[in-house]
């Protein structure tokens, strides 16, 4: 993982669209079932919107049924964080990237095999870069 990036808060709002900003900056969340991810199942690699960070895979996706991009889990790549979560009366995972801080949803131990694991994730913290036709 690269070194640690950090900007002012007047530079992300410039880099970010106001979604974008909420949900990674200020820790929103945006409505279930209108990310622009949620049913994108094209082969190709899931970046951090703030700073480019490969985060998941394509091949760790899919349909959770909960409104949200889901995966089972990340790249491996040490580019994830996970921070403790008790706001809105609940118990939760944050995760978020490693690099930049930006939030990016939670992680629930609902999800399928092989790891169990619900990666929660908005779309707006996200950028899909799709592969390559060869």
């Amino acid at each position: 993982m690269s070194d640690r990036i950090e900007k002012s808060d007047a530079e992300w709002r410039a880099q970010l669209t106001p979604e974008q900003y909420q949900v990674t900056r200020h820790h929103g969340t945006e409505r279930a079932f209108t990310g622009t991810l949620n049913k994108v199942y094209d082969e190709g690699i899931y970046h951090c919107v703030c700073c480019d960070a490969e985060l998941f895979s394509s091949k760790t996706k899919y349909d959770s049924g909960s409104g949200w991009p889901s995966f089972y889990d990340t790249l491996g790549n040490d580019a994830i964080a996970e921070t403790e979560d008790n706001s809105f009366m609940m118990r939760r995972v944050e995760v978020h990237c490693k690099r930049c801080e930006a939030h990016l949803g939670h992680v629930f131990p609902d999800g399928p095999e092989p790891t169990g694991l619900r990666y929660c994730i908005n779309s707006a913290s996200l950028a899909f870069q799709k592969k390559d036709e060869d």
